[in-house]
């Protein structure tokens, strides 16, 4: 026990030890980066300041881009800084704040997806019970159920991980903390009581994939039987980015849970990491904007206030 050491610092994943290919997927990280950031802020943005957007299923909307935008700045930001500074290390409060956010907002989007779904098939299926249902009142509740419930699952799953010291190995083979890494370095006691909130997790999982099937069932059941082309065409058109969405975040999750687990550094396991953590946040706001009419025709008034402003201020 004397010669025990216990780790204080982890070793993230060095594709390569040329300084030119660390600053230049350090630049080509920030781009991405840049990238979603924007489309996500400027939709949470058009949202909240268009009051045509102002109704049940855009406040959902603007919850799921607020999350996409804080879950891609969990990740990406520490590996930026890494790649620039030629740094592999990340201390152990940084990593269990990585793993606690992560799993926060990844739990909190799978409520919204559940809610999200609830709504769309209220606003299809019953659509003159819509407004007596789906009412502001609801939609704030959900979303607090939402935001609490990703709290509590992340912290009782992060408390599990980080309840004892990591004393075998530092070396992590990923740019970030990865739950699968942290528990290939974690001790027998910790890997067992991960592996019984686990357990719970595919539970929970299929419980709200069960949820989400009903619902998208019955809303294209609805779809399939209306004989208006233009009410069809309406419909689908308000179901399908959030489906398309949900796909994507459903791969995701597939591939972070069942990918193999590396023991050493390799380019198929930083893009694995790269698609299930930068992939959703960098989509979802091309989703929103390419087939969502209203999001889409917001964000052109948006763009044409501010640049009349400049004219009308020199003229």
């Amino acid at each position: 026990m004397s010669n025990l050491t216990i780790f204080t610092e982890f070793v993230l994943m060095e594709i390569s030890s040329s300084r030119e290919l660390q600053v230049m997927q350090g630049l080509l990280f920030l781009v991405i980066y840049l990238g979603a950031l924007t489309g996500n802020l400027a939709t949470v943005t058009v949202i909240v300041t268009d009051p045509r957007l102002h109704s049940q299923m855009y406040f959902f909307i603007g919850n799921l881009s607020l999350i996409d935008l804080c879950c891609i700045s969990v990740t990406v930001p520490k590996f930026i800084v890494n790649s620039l500074t030629g740094s592999k290390l990340i201390s152990l409060p940084a990593c269990a704040a990585q793993i606690f956010l992560f799993l926060f907002l990844a739990a909190t989007e799978l409520a919204f997806l559940v809610a999200m779904s609830y709504d769309r098939y209220v606003a299809i299926c019953h659509p003159l019970h819509y407004g007596l249902t789906i009412t502001p009142r609801l939609c704030t509740q959900a979303a607090g159920g939402s935001w609490a419930s990703g709290l509590v699952y992340s912290s009782i799953h992060t408390g599990a991980m980080f309840r004892l010291p990591f004393t075998g190995s530092n070396v992590i083979h990923q740019y970030f903390c990865d739950i699968p890494q942290i528990l290939r370095i974690a001790s027998s006691d910790v890997r067992f009581s991960e592996f019984v909130i686990l357990a719970i997790s595919v539970g929970l999982c299929l419980l709200c994939s069960v949820l989400l099937f009903m619902s998208y069932s019955n809303i294209f059941s609805m779809v399939l039987s209306m004989h208006s082309m233009e009410a069809r065409n309406k419909a689908l058109s308000t179901c399908t980015p959030q489906l398309a969405i949900l796909l994507i975040f459903t791969i995701s999750g597939i591939i972070a849970v069942l990918g193999p687990i590396a023991d050493k550094a390799s380019l198929s396991n930083l893009l694995t990491g790269m698609f299930y953590t930068m992939v959703p946040p960098v989509i979802n706001p091309l989703i929103y904007s390419l087939r969502n009419r209203e999001i889409n025709t917001a964000l052109g008034r948006m763009f044409c206030r501010y640049f009349e402003f400049p004219r009308t201020f020199f003229a």
